[in-house]
């Protein structure tokens, strides 16, 4: 993509020269249609913000038709220019469906190894973009015939599967209950992968001169595919590898015990005790990816133990209150363990609470900046009900709360009442006086804000 500057310099050329290259696209010279191809591309946020029959349509079929190019190089171009293209029009394209899968699906008896790869990740951008709109019956039966094939025809040791499992994840992700006439043999097929991968292991780990270090990519993309299908089938997978010496393993291994455990969580209720010192041990910043996984899955695993989540307090909150007030953690790690923070607070308030003064200013400063949505909402009640059991806990930071709940847009009906009851509180309590003196310390933005909101 251009930069922003260089972008706003050739908007006013735009309108006559995108036509131009999209004519170029049927030049005689495979050179020249190869770079309209990837040119194109750089132009494709522009293309899609104007009227879709203007540009968008014509750019669409012109690269529809270089994917079928006779010249390999022009193919490659062409799939590259329609990824960037899907992600940039996402949804705009679901009128098209029909017509790109035809084009796509016939791709694959004409593409060779190199541009097979490339095709495996167009389709799978494509799922990305459209999500649940490419769940009806034809084009199922249009698009998986040939994945199925290739997913058949390929080999447990062959690389070729790595692009291939990241393609179904997304197109398992985006069919959901679609997917489920082919769930079974893709999962026996992850389950195999993730088998030999951990014997090869365990052979390697007992004799190292006699076997070669297992390649545990195989394992890492088959998880992730199984993740996929947790999401979009909400069915129970049970390799868990969460004690991989690999961080790439375990952070695979929680994000798919994050998405069982939203998917169906009876299923992986049994296991809890095991999982939680696993997580604990993984709440390790050394290691960001898999300690942001480790977060996750604890906050998704509070919401559905409730208060059953008791025993396992001790486990995890001090690890994330040391998280939270580290410097330089990277911003979705705190936001991440703050949401886990305040939905360990909602459930188990009375374990949590106390330790309020040591999290409570760099929990509002983490939440303060991310949009309004269901993961906010409930750490949000969680800092309220614990605020009702400890209120002394957020008097010397009761200025960064304050800021925290101005962040928010449209709070649901009864979040917004919970904060209405705080604030009003606080400010009864201090009496009208200190809280003049108080709210004259707040940037003219809060005090209007809160003043509008909830009349303080």
């Amino acid at each position: 993509m251009l930069c922003t500057c260089c972008m706003q310099g050739m908007v006013p050329y735009l309108p006559e020269l995108i036509p131009h290259l999209i004519q170029s696209l049927c030049d005689k010279k495979a050179l020249v249609r190869s770079i309209a191809c990837w040119t194109l591309s750089r132009y494709a946020h522009w293309v899609v913000s104007q009227p879709p029959d203007s540009y968008l349509k014509p750019l669409m079929t012109e690269l529809l038709k270089r994917i079928l190019d006779s010249n390999k190089r022009v193919q490659e171009a062409a799939c590259s220019a329609f990824a960037t293209l899907e992600e940039e029009a996402c949804t705009e394209l679901v009128p098209y469906l029909g017509f790109i899968l035809d084009t796509l699906v016939f791709a694959f008896g004409k593409y060779q190894h190199k541009n097979l790869l490339i095709l495996y990740d167009a389709i799978g951008t494509l799922a990305d973009s459209v999500g649940h709109h490419l769940n009806q019956s034809e084009y199922i039966q249009k698009l998986m015939p040939p994945l199925i094939n290739k997913w058949n025809e390929l080999k447990d040791e062959d690389k070729d599967l790595f692009p291939l499992l990241e393609c179904l994840s997304s197109v398992a992700t985006a069919l959901q209950s679609g997917f489920l006439p082919y769930c079974e043999p893709v999962y026996q097929r992850c389950v195999t992968l993730v088998q030999k991968t951990l014997a090869q292991a365990m052979m390697y780990s007992q004799h190292p001169d006699q076997y070669e270090t297992p390649d545990k990519d195989f394992m890492i993309v088959a998880l992730d595919l199984l993740s996929g299908l947790a999401e979009g089938l909400g069915a129970m997978w049970n390799i868990l590898c969460f004690q991989d010496t690999m961080p790439e393993v375990r952070q695979s291994s929680f994000a798919l015990l994050g998405d069982l455990t939203k998917a169906c969580f009876p299923h992986v209720k049994p296991c809890i005790a095991e999982f939680m010192p696993i997580l604990g041990l993984n709440l390790n910043p050394e290691f960001i990816s898999v300690c942001n996984n480790a977060t996750w899955a604890i906050g998704e695993i509070s919401i559905q133990m409730g208060t059953e989540m008791q025993p396992y307090v001790g486990m995890v909150l001090p690890n994330l209150v040391e998280i939270i007030n580290r410097p330089n953690t990277p911003k979705t790690l705190l936001e991440n363990t703050a949401i886990t923070i305040g939905r360990l607070g909602y459930v188990c308030p009375q374990e949590v609470a106390p330790q309020l003064p040591q999290f409570i200013r760099p929990w509002c400063s983490s939440l303060r900046n991310i949009r309004d949505n269901e993961e906010k909402d409930s750490a949000f009640r969680g800092i309220c009900v614990m605020i009702g059991v400890n209120p002394g806990g957020v008097v010397q930071d009761f200025i960064f709360f304050c800021d925290a709940v101005a962040s928010w847009v449209s709070p649901k009906d009864d979040l917004r009442e919970m904060f209405y009851k705080i604030l009003h509180g606080f400010k009864d309590q201090v009496g009208e006086e200190n809280w003049q003196q108080f709210s004259a310390q707040f940037p003219p933005l809060l005090k209007e804000r809160l003043s509008a909101c909830y009349g303080v």
